[in-house]
């Protein structure tokens, strides 16, 4: 039954509705067959063509109640109307026999699941003035006819009206379930958005801090050969000790990228504890680095220890890329709920201290302290700060140099 049930409903439903039109028809036509010797009409005024043919009359006024339920789902209203009109004009006709209501019962079913409720009411309103004018024609003595009436409209009245809410219900259920699922897309985008914004800010981070110390231990090395060797060649293990450390730190950032079961062992994310290899791997590229720690370490969250360590590489990476400055300054403070870094460096060194700048791989870009062209340095310092909920305050100092600070909420 089921599986007969399933396999109509794939119809298209105007097919429904013809099949449904159909058959009642033929049941109309099969109920009031038997007892064709009362299809007679005994109404006043009955037209001559009826009297003529009364059998043919009552059926087709039996089918044509039915016929029309094959537009019901398009024009509720129409077909309730039509297929009452026809069932009135069989009553009042007077035949002694009337199979049940049952076309115009679908009909006003389909009215009161379908239509505005300004059309119901009407509708409704309508019925009744049908029902009570059908009782009082010939053949509709009974009283228990009248209750079978109101019994047999009220059911199908109060169906369509829970089908009506249960469609309701349905659309509602369809809408916030497709509202959820696109909401569920979105978030999914963002949450994609922001890994991969995090992991381009660790790759530019470790990139562009060792690619940075490279380049000028490389310069350094061409600048000291053939003069002085042996210092030239400690350039080139410096190059060799950063790229390895390069490799390591990019290695810990791809197995993020890896699928669950192809996770490899990965070093811990750096912190603010690990600022000393950074600050020895900046010293030997020839800028000297002063560290100051104030107020007493406490806990930090881990991404917010990770954004300050990275805020601390970048800003000295800047240092040795886009400044001849001779020294820089790291400043720590911890204070209650907040840890706040600093990175001041000393700007370009006097022409007349006699020693000899130290190499810059590419010229100078911060007249207006917005960032460096081509570049992504302050403004991934700036994303991290905002990812952590933090301040940051970028711009050149009165002495020529150029600072980056930020503060950061500790949790």
């Amino acid at each position: 039954m089921k599986w007969l049930a399933a396999r109509a409903a794939a119809f298209p439903v105007r097919l429904q509705d013809l099949v449904l039109a159909l058959v009642l028809a033929a049941a109309n036509v099969g109920v009031a067959l038997p007892d064709r010797s009362q299809l007679r009409p005994a109404g006043p005024g009955v037209p001559a063509l009826v009297t003529a043919n009364p059998l043919a009359s009552a059926l087709a006024l039996l089918v044509l109640q039915a016929l029309p339920l094959t537009w019901r789902r398009s024009w509720p209203v129409a077909v309730f109307l039509v297929s009452g009109v026809f069932r009135s004009l069989y009553d009042q006709l007077g035949f002694g026999f009337a199979p049940l209501p049952l076309a115009p019962a679908i009909a006003y079913y389909t009215v009161m699941a379908r239509s505005s409720t300004g059309m119901r009411w009407a509708a409704s309103a309508v019925l009744v003035v049908g029902i009570i004018s059908s009782q009082t024609e010939p053949g509709h003595s009974e009283p228990y006819d009248f209750f079978v009436q109101v019994f047999i409209f009220g059911a199908v009245g109060v169906a369509g009206i829970l089908s009506r809410s249960r469609l309701a219900y349905l659309a509602d259920a369809q809408h916030r379930a497709a509202r959820a699922e696109s909401e569920r897309d979105q978030q999914a985008a963002l949450a994609a958005a922001r890994e991969r914004a995090r992991i381009a800010r660790e790759l530019h981070d470790v990139v562009a801090h060792h690619v940075s110390l490279m380049a000028v231990q490389a310069e350094a090395a061409s600048s000291l050969l053939p003069g002085q060797p042996e210092s030239a060649a400690r350039s080139v293990e410096i190059i060799g000790e950063t790229a390895r450390q390069a490799l390591t730190e990019l290695r810990r950032l791809l197995g993020v990228l890896r699928g669950p079961g192809q996770q490899p062992q990965a070093a811990p994310s750096p912190s603010l504890g690990d600022l000393a290899g950074v600050l020895d791997q900046v010293r030997g590229a020839g800028l000297t680095v002063d560290l100051t720690v104030q107020g007493h370490p406490g806990e930090l969250a881990p991404g917010v220890d990770l954004a300050a360590y990275r805020i601390v590489q970048e800003a000295l990476t800047n240092a040795l890329r886009h400044s001849a400055a001779a020294t820089a300054a790291v400043s720590i403070q911890y204070e209650p709920g907040y840890v706040t870094v600093s990175v001041t460096d000393s700007g370009p060194r006097p022409a007349d201290q006699g020693a000899p700048p130290r190499p810059v791989p590419r010229p100078p870009a911060r007249a207006r302290g917005e960032g460096f062209p081509g570049g992504f340095g302050l403004a991934g310092i700036t994303e991290r700060v905002a990812s952590c909920g933090g301040t940051l305050t970028v711009g050149p100092t009165g002495a020529g140099g150029f600072a980056v600070t930020a503060r950061l909420p500790a949790l």
